[in-house]
């Protein structure tokens, strides 16, 4: 289903942002995604596709994770949270950079424990949501490597039980050049396209942006945070002038 695939790229970042704040574990968060994304491939054929799929998708996955926790032994100090979680929220503020999931699995992605190489697969593959097929095909290394830099990835981060939020101080210092670095990483694959069909994947742009825009709220004395953006902005500007309108790109001299 191609609403299905759209939806589940434009929202995987932020349901596996909102399931890992919850069960506190970056690969069982993976898990119960595409757990949910199961789910939709099996009941939207037949029951049609929700008034809000992004919406269903995120309860799904919520549920998921409430019913795992209940399950387990983090019952006991879960009680508010699921309460929380289990109630109708309103829509997230975008520009909300303390309850921004997405900003903080950046920042866990990122972590001066994992290898530059493994941050850069791990956000491309929880924040881009670039397969690890197309993660190998856009850094030309074997696809086995890639599996094993993002598992690997995710395996210290479970076993070091890093904790679910924004750093502050040195430790936002520390990690700063590597968001900064990855972020630029997913604003070009949606500048120009590394796998499929089209040449730009606009959302990717837009989420960079966004995400581009947060951390000039977080970190707002730092130079190469705004450096980033403001090119990323001119980059940006430039979008719909680069493909015509059946989406072939148009040269420079016309």
């Amino acid at each position: 289903m191609r609403e299905l695939s759209d939806t589940w790229r434009r929202e995987a970042p932020r349901i596996i942002g909102a399931l890992t704040r919850l069960v506190r574990d970056v690969s069982l968060a993976e898990e119960l995604a595409q757990d949910t994304l199961v789910a939709a491939l099996e009941q939207w054929p037949r029951d049609g596709v929700p008034q809000n799929p992004g919406a269903w998708l995120m309860a799904a996955a919520k549920h998921r994770a409430i019913d795992l926790l209940r399950r387990g032994a983090l019952i006991s100090d879960k009680h508010a949270l699921l309460a929380n979680e289990s109630a109708p929220s309103p829509d997230l503020d975008p520009d909300d950079l303390v309850g921004d999931d997405v900003l903080r699995l950046v920042f866990i992605a990122c972590h001066p424990l994992l290898s530059p190489e493994g941050r850069v697969a791990l956000t491309l593959r929880l924040v881009g949501g670039l397969t690890t097929q197309e993660i190998a095909r856009a850094f030309l290394v074997p696809e086995p490597t890639i599996a094993q830099r993002i598992v690997r990835a995710k395996k210290t981060l479970s076993e070091a039980r890093v904790p679910f939020a924004l750093p502050d101080g040195d430790a936002l210092a520390e990690r700063l050049g590597s968001v900064l670095g990855v972020v630029y990483l997913v604003f070009n694959e949606g500048y120009s396209a590394t796998v499929g069909d089209d040449l730009l994947r606009p959302a990717l742009c837009d989420e960079a942006l966004r995400l581009g825009r947060l951390l000039a709220k977080v970190d707002p004395g730092e130079p190469e945070v705004h450096a980033l953006l403001a090119l990323m902005e001119l980059q940006s500007s430039r979008t719909a002038a680069r493909i015509d309108a059946t989406g072939a790109p148009v040269t420079l001299p016309e």
